[in-house]
């Protein structure tokens, strides 16, 4: 860790230590410590060959046009097994203990904020933990999809819908509504492991009225203007170094 990010993780902490209204923004940047690839780094899901787009293959319409070619791309690269939470993670969930992180927005699918301790989360894109019936709306878990053969489909004969957003689908109203609603009521807001490219998800930087933005990600963003600090470092390393 360089010595000027040293230098901005002690004002960090000042900032954390004066403050009791901080919630975080995360984004894929968060879990590539636990093993989870991210989409537009140069190792990310972005960036390697596939016969179709990877935006296409995690699409609406190639869920229900070529599901084999959808399921066999989500198994692979989205149901990841032995994911654990990082410090990052551990360190978030520790906020929230100490009554200084009021609520984490993520754009992840995955539950590891949950599985380090974390109660307030609010799942932009939904949650791979959960799925429903395209056609009945039967729930299914993510233990019974796993059991199930490649292309899941439900006993009414329809295909089975994980509970994430999918290109081509909004996000889920009641998400947005108290993301917005607490980044509004924020003092500080964290923002990590996310270029905040994705719209609208971006945009909730905007609704952000209060003293401190925080912006820690290991490439430029393009907000990073905005920032009062900004740390071009590593997620987890620094949010265990602050906690």
């Amino acid at each position: 860790m360089e010595d000027i990010n040293k230098e901005k993780i002690r004002k960090l902490k000042d900032i954390v230590a004066a403050n009791d209204k901080i919630i975080f923004f995360g984004g894929a940047g968060v879990s590539t410590e636990s093993g989870i690839p991210d989409f537009r780094s140069k190792d990310g899901l972005y960036n390697q060959k596939y016969k179709y787009n990877p935006e296409y293959l995690l699409s609406i319409h190639a869920f229900y046009d070529k599901p084999e070619l959808f399921w066999e791309f989500y198994r692979e690269k989205i149901l990841i097994e032995g994911i654990k939470p990082n410090k990052g993670h551990l360190a978030l969930a520790k906020l929230e203990k100490d009554n200084k992180l009021r609520g984490i927005i993520t754009q992840n699918i995955d539950n590891l904020h949950e599985e380090a301790g974390s109660e307030k989360v609010f799942h932009l894109h939904g949650t791979i933990l959960t799925n429903h019936c395209s056609g009945c709306e039967r729930e299914y878990s993510i233990e019974k999809i796993k059991s199930m053969e490649m292309v899941p489909k439900c006993e009414c004969g329809k295909l089975i819908k994980p509970d994430v957003v999918l290109y081509g689908e909004s996000l889920p109203q009641k998400a947005w509504d108290d993301s917005i609603q607490a980044v509004g009521e924020a003092n500080v807001l964290i923002i990590a492991g996310t270029s905040l490219l994705v719209y609208p998800a971006a945009s909730l930087i905007d609704y952000f009225k209060g003293e401190h933005l925080i912006i820690i990600n290991r490439d430029a963003t393009s907000r990073d203007g905005a920032a009062d600090l900004l740390i071009q470092d590593n997620f987890a390393q620094v949010l265990d170094a602050v906690v």
